[in-house]
């Protein structure tokens, strides 16, 4: 056995040790996210997690550094998506690697000094460089792997909301409102547009309400968006009635040279439901 593979030996052997260590010298006072947590089941978690990577961290002294990490980035991407660490301060798990990168660093000047016989000093240099590498790495993929994980989950609840912020209220059979509130923006009036022509075709809606008056300011771009939605209802073979325009909603749309001609328009949502309630008694 050569000198690499006792010091993984070594490291491995001591690994639940070196756990333990790491946990017992947390800053309890200080600490933040999944480090601050006094859940017996998280704090549990969170050891079997270090341990973990302590298991793939002593393999670096016998794997080249592309074999190292084709296994080892498993670890690193499963803790970047757990809830815990998602929750943590990037820079609070930072701190940690670099608190466990010194304690390998005393692990193998440990190593060294229990050692029956002789270790080149060049060989203890290339462990020290080689541990500060390989953390260094560890650290950069981990950034990365979380950032790509709230990116996603910031699309994802950014998509639930829009999805929310236009909701198609079925009303009866085949009648439906959509209720507009708060600014619409470029972006979001592009996927109201999207969103409500599924829903339409998805619930099989033949007559839509768009009630408008939540709405208080919107830019040339959205009210042209929301023209587009009528006419692409139309297409679908969907009626709609617009209610509740504010003055400078129609204004903008005047100004845009949009037409209200073929549009069914009433002052209020009520006045619009009530004259077809009427229309249908008739």
């Amino acid at each position: 056995m050569n000198h690499n593979e006792q010091l993984r030996t070594f490291l491995l052997d001591n690994a639940k040790r070196l756990t333990e260590e790491w946990y017992d010298s947390l800053d309890k006072k200080k600490a933040v996210g999944v480090y601050a947590s006094t859940d017996p089941e998280v704090i549990q978690t969170l050891k079997e997690q270090d341990y973990e990577f302590r298991l793939y961290i002593c393999n670096v002294f016998v794997e080249d550094e592309k074999t190292f990490f084709d296994t080892f980035e498993v670890w690193i991407n499963k803790i970047a998506k757990a809830n815990e660490h998602i929750g943590t301060p990037i820079s609070s798990v930072i701190k940690e690697f670099m608190r466990i990168r010194k304690q390998y660093c005393d692990c193998i000047e440990e190593f060294v000094s229990t050692y029956e016989g002789f270790i080149d000093s060049k060989l203890i240099n290339a462990w020290n460089e080689n541990v500060i590498r390989i953390f260094d790495i560890t650290i950069l993929k981990f950034i990365t792997a979380a950032q790509e994980t709230s990116s996603l989950q910031l699309k994802a609840q950014q998509e639930m909301i829009h999805e929310l912020s236009s909701p198609v209220i079925t009303i009866k059979k085949d009648i439906a409102l959509l209720p507009l509130v708060g600014d619409i923006d470029t972006t979001r009036a592009k996927m109201i547009l999207e969103s409500t022509l599924q829903q339409c075709a998805d619930k099989r809606i033949a007559h839509l309400y768009i009630d408008l008056s939540g709405v208080v300011i919107v830019d040339t771009m959205v009210a042209h968006q929301i023209f587009q939605l009528i006419d692409a209802l139309g297409l679908l073979g969907v009626k709609s009635t617009l209610s509740g325009i504010r003055p400078e909603v129609a204004q903008t749309a005047i100004h845009l040279g949009l037409s209200f001609e073929n549009i069914r328009i009433k002052s209020n949502l009520a006045q619009a439901l009530d004259s077809d309630i009427q229309i249908s008694l008739q």
